[in-house]
């Protein structure tokens, strides 16, 4: 057996071949162009976050009320990770625990539903989140879902629609936001239908919350009840997720997290999300965010002019959604051939698609993992060129050309080093 690697020693020692698997990861996420939007890389010191002795300690309730004893760091930690929420986006109240964005959905519809009531949000296959109502969820199972979608001829939301469904329909709640948007979302226009017909209004944000908090897309705290979100993503926090609301409803919604739906929290993800909020309110983060968007744009760009077809033309964000049926090739062929190219993207339904989810006509990229290894704007027609030669090779069958990009996506690569993966 080699000699264990300096940087995971007592891993190697005890489980050398998960040891092997965590060191085959850093080197695929070192060498490869990563451009799945919800994906990114974490600092070193949330890593370090994520891995310590907090993981030891059971903690449920929230800080000052627990049902264990031997709190005393446990409650800094997770009012530290709650005020830097709330100061970072200007909210009234912040709740740290969901394990991830699903659950903190769930504790939405458990603060504000009842089984059978009717939930509102964007349909699935234009862009929507499975937790908005979509019928395979539960949320669409135990709700009685409406969906909304997109125009055909723009890509765009018709808030004409939205408004003559919700007052229609009624619902209880209405979800904005989603997992394959590239525009801005207008949450003043969502906020003015809620009060309209009296729903509760959830921004969900999870592929955006970064951006928001750096300043690069309109925050919904104005006008959103409650603002869900995931941790990762743009916000280059650990996997986790956080409910943020007005204090009128701060307490349904804690109640909802726990005991609602959980026991005790993760208290070494609290940890790291309380160092991935003080992060991002750093200058640098704003810096950041805004090149996340500048490259997108750059990236959506250089693609419009290869003759790609981009949904809804262009990206207001993180996040470029592309429908490859000009290009004669499936998104699920042209997403592998990609991935043996050392490009990294995941395939995806685009609004209207004849397709079926698991073999859909599009691919889905973003920027933020690019980002955060320091590419800018530069480096965006190399990158468009890459995925151009790339799916012309998944549809010809040319495995030489995948291989010659990939060695190319290695090299770049190498000059711009991973924050968070070994040196």
């Amino acid at each position: 057996m080699s000699t264990p690697p300096a940087h995971h020693p007592a891993l190697s020692t005890a489980d050398p071949e998960l040891a092997a698997l965590v060191v085959a990861e850093e080197q695929l996420q070192s060498r490869t162009l990563r451009l799945i939007p919800s994906e990114n890389y974490v600092s070193h010191a949330v890593l370090e976050a994520s891995g310590t002795v907090l993981q030891n300690k059971y903690s449920e309730g929230y800080p000052g009320r627990r049902y264990y004893e031997g709190q005393q760091n446990i409650d800094q930690v997770e009012t530290l990770a709650v005020e830097r929420a709330k100061s970072l986006f200007g909210v009234d109240h912040a709740n740290v625990q969901p394990y991830s964005g699903s659950p903190a959905n769930l504790a939405v519809y458990l603060a504000f539903a009842e089984p059978g009531d009717t939930v509102m949000g964007m349909a699935l296959p234009m862009g929507g989140h499975l937790t908005h109502g979509w019928g395979v969820s539960a949320t669409g199972k135990w709700f009685r879902g409406v969906q909304y979608g997109v125009r055909q001829d723009t890509g765009l939301i018709d808030f004409d629609e939205v408004r003559e469904l919700a007052l229609k329909e009624r619902p209880k709640v209405i979800f904005c936001g989603g997992t394959a948007l590239p525009r801005t979302i207008d949450f003043a226009a969502f906020a003015e239908i809620a009060r309209e017909c009296g729903a509760v209004l959830v921004a969900d944000v999870a592929h955006i919350a970064g951006l928001i908090a750096g300043g690069a897309h309109p925050s919904p705290v104005p006008h959103a009840d409650v603002i869900s979100t995931t941790t990762h993503k743009t916000l280059r926090g650990p996997r986790g997720a956080m409910l943020m609301c007005r204090e009128e409803h701060a307490k349904a919604l804690d109640k909802a997290v726990f005991p609602g739906l959980q026991g005790g929290p993760h208290n070494q993800t609290t940890a790291a999300i309380a160092v991935a909020l003080h992060e991002a309110a750093q200058p640098s983060f704003r810096d950041y965010a805004h090149s996340v968007v500048a490259n997108a744009k750059a990236l959506a760009d250089a693609l419009l002019a290869r003759g790609f077809d981009l949904v809804s033309g262009g990206t207001d964000n993180h996040l470029i959604l592309m429908d490859l049926t000009p290009k004669d090739v499936p998104g699920k062929v042209a997403a592998k051939a990609l991935d043996r190219a050392g490009i990294v993207v995941n395939y995806n339904t685009v609004p209207f698609d004849p397709r079926k989810p698991f073999d859909p006509s599009g691919i889905r990229i973003g920027t933020p993992s690019l980002t955060s290894r320091g590419l800018t704007t530069a480096h965006m027609e190399t990158v468009a060129e890459w995925i151009d030669r790339g799916v012309t090779a998944a549809r010809t069958g040319d495995e030489e050309a995948l291989a010659g990009i990939r060695a190319e996506v290695a090299d770049l690569m190498s000059a711009f080093p991973a924050p968070g993966l070994p040196a």
